[in-house]
């Protein structure tokens, strides 16, 4: 994702160009455009349309949901006949816009069309819309209107790829008998801006353009940047999505490093780890494990989870797009009304600590989470606390302003007590929590908060082989790192880390900053273990490359392969997918020999949509497995010098059919794994 004032000079150039194209008012600044979006946290997500219709199941399964046309092959021809089944009579949109926004929600995105095509408003460009169904009401109408009255941000969903239309490409896979001879791309762009024009001239001010469906290799960057100036140019101040372009990088959201990054990042169903500074980014999730409705999926997150991550989120900075998926008469399922009258009532009485807040100028806090206001020329900070401290004490380390008062949210009549103790600020709380979910603390600091975080203790590995060079980091000026090796705090008294720490046996490092030799954070720690490496194995007259077996079927997690028959097989020179494989529903096992130059650990990566898992001499390192899209994972594992088996397993259902596998060691940056080190 590209950082807020690349965007913004780019965004400046566009304004530009739109204002010469005589959009008739004055072009906003990105942050004057983002400001509603960045004060509001939290909205909501609804996935609904014909496909709500099979609830989940078909043919005996009961996994599926708004991706059933494709995971359960349905004929175009038998998928058409749910219009005329569509018939939600208690649709009420004012019910949906209200249960939003006594939830705290401050915006709404719908789908208009997600992937298999179906437009819930009036289009003269199709017949597959709402029209055509016994319903014939405009539902993307009707909720903007309900919207409008009770004050929230209309917001569209409008997927890039669809199912329906004949001029889109690619085909699925498993259409065999839908031919695309006579398909023209340009002319479905030329479709899908005809109805984006509908959407944005027809329902008044939209807040945000929400894309999807961008990942096949149909879809370019340059597609994006075009499309991202057409909409614009239809209302210039709306936000877009960074799924406008070709550049995300998987489930996590973001995009790769020097790609168009639209508005605003998408990170889906998670939360980034550490947050992301300088970048706007929204979480999107379910409530369950499926967007758009499954009768038979019970696995409801609840209601403290849920409070919570909308918590987590706006402390980093985020925005939490909440879904939710109607059924097919038209009403919210039970569940999630529950759970959003449940973060409703939380947030009638803490909204205040989510609405216009920033990200926490604490790394981590072992009670909570924290977000921040400016007051003038003072902050406010409200400490979220999960963790209720048994003797009642709140401490806030690391932290230089002096307190001006503290209350409750939940009891704002009564000030608590605040009262410093070296770099802490100590708060004495009441004896019960308002909420046990989530009670909130208001601190109210003299000044911008001046922050000292624990250093950070930086090492290539968690485990150890023979040694391992450990550094100790503080972004403060003027501070000393001192540390300890048992785990215990700190003192004055402690060794000072001036030089990386030289780490051989299993060890907790713990380190805290000073100055003038009082401690100004908290103590941080990291526990390093010593291990084996695994013996290289012995094999004779290697041959460079690796085997592969190609299967085909249609899983959502990898499959027992050794059960299984293969379609073909052959050699492979990396690991990369054989020639001539299907777009969709096939998996492959790539398997051979690594040369390891040097007794190390050694970190391996798979980066795949969708599933996959990396084996070193049996031992499963990368667990990458499940329906996603391009999404990596980690592992790492000691080795000795010299041979050992890999074995890489793949699996692709639908959408994006991709693999990259690499590694990295103390010795050398991560790269993608070459076929020089490659045998079988």
């Amino acid at each position: 994702m590209e950082k807020r004032s690349v965007q913004a000079t780019f965004l400046a150039l566009m304004a530009a160009a739109l204002l010469i194209g005589g959009c008739g008012k004055k072009e906003l600044s990105q942050d004057e455009r983002m400001a509603w979006w960045r004060d509001a946290r939290f909205g909501m997500f609804i996935h609904w349309g014909l496909y709500a219709i099979p609830a989940g199941e078909w043919n005996g399964q009961v996994n599926h949901a708004e991706w059933i046309r494709t995971t359960a092959q349905i004929p175009l021809e038998k998928y058409d006949t749910f219009l005329s089944r569509f018939d939600p009579v208690k649709f009420d949109a004012d019910a949906w816009v209200k249960a939003a926004k006594d939830a705290g929600m401050k915006y709404i995105v719908i789908t208009s069309k997600h992937h298999d095509g179906f437009c819930l408003f009036d289009s003269k460009y199709t017949d597959f819309d709402v029209m055509s169904t016994p319903f014939k009401r405009d539902i993307m109408a009707e909720m903007a209107r309900a919207c409008r009255k009770q004050g929230l941000k209309i917001c569209w969903y409008y997927s890039i790829m669809d199912w329906h239309h004949p001029d889109y490409l690619p085909r699925r896979g498993w259409e065999k008998d839908r031919s695309s001879e006579g398909a023209d791309f340009s002319r479905y762009i030329q479709y899908m801006k005809n109805e984006l024009r509908e959407l944005l001239t027809n329902y008044g001010d939209i807040g945000v353009l929400w894309f999807d469906g961008e990942w096949e290799s149909t879809w370019t960057r340059e597609y994006g940047f075009d499309l991202y100036q057409y909409v614009r140019s239809l209302q210039p101040d709306i936000i877009i999505n960074n799924r406008v372009g070709a550049g995300r990088s998987g489930m996590e959201g973001m995009n790769k490093e020097g790609e168009f990054a639209g508005d605003f990042g998408t990170p889906e169903q998670q939360i980034p780890a550490t947050g992301l500074p300088g970048v706007d980014w929204e979480t999107c999730m379910t409530m369950n494990d499926h967007w758009g409705w499954n009768k038979h999926d019970k696995n409801w997150k609840s209601s403290e989870d849920l409070i919570r991550k909308l918590v987590d989120i706006a402390s980093k900075g985020g925005n939490f797009l909440l879904n939710v998926g109607p059924r097919p008469d038209g009403t919210l399922p039970p569940e999630s009304l529950e759970r959003l009258a449940a973060m409703g009532r939380w947030m009638k009485v803490n909204g205040e600590a989510i609405y216009g807040t920033q990200a926490s100028p604490f790394k981590k806090l072992a009670w909570g989470r924290c977000t921040q206001k400016r007051m003038g020329d003072n902050s406010r900070l409200f400490l979220h606390i999960f963790d209720w401290p048994a003797d009642g004490r709140l401490a806030l380390s690391g932290i230089y302003n002096d307190p001006l008062d503290a209350k409750m949210l939940a009891d704002p009549q009564n000030s608590l007590t605040v009262q410093r103790d070296e770099d802490a600020l100590i708060i004495t709380l009441p004896n019960q929590p308002p909420d046990t979910i989530c009670s909130v603390v208001a601190l109210d600091i003299k000044g911008k908060p001046d922050v000292s975080n624990p250093p950070v203790i930086e090492a290539d590995f968690s485990t150890v082989v023979s040694s391992l060079q450990v550094r100790l980091v503080s972004d403060r000026d003027n501070v000393t790192i001192r540390y300890t090796l048992d785990g215990s705090d700190p003192s004055a008294e402690s060794p000072v880390a001036d030089a990386p720490i030289t780490v051989k046996e299993s060890t907790t490092v713990a380190a805290r900053c000073f100055r003038d030799g009082r401690p100004v954070s908290g103590t941080v720690s990291r526990r390093f273990m010593k291990v084996n490496p695994l013996p290289a194995q012995q094999i004779s007259l290697p041959q460079p490359g690796l085997q592969y077996l190609y299967y085909e079927g249609n899983w959502d997690k990898l499959p027992n392969f050794r059960r299984l028959s293969p379609a073909k097989s052959g050699v492979s020179h990396i690991f990369t997918l054989p020639p001539e494989v299907r777009d969709e529903y096939f998996g492959v096992v790539l398997e051979g020999y690594i040369q390891v130059d040097e007794t190390a650990v050694y970190a391996f990566y798979t980066d795949s949509d969708d599933g996959s898992q990396l084996f070193i001499d049996g031992h499963l390192v990368v667990d990458n497995d499940g329906l996603h899209g391009l999404h990596e994972q980690e592992g790492t594992i000691a080795l000795a010098k010299g041979l050992h088996n890999i074995r890489v397993e793949y699996f692709e259902k639908t959408g994006g059919n991709d693999l990259t596998v690499s590694w990295r060691s103390g010795s050398f940056d991560k790269q993608e794994i070459s076929g020089e080190v490659l045998f079988y």
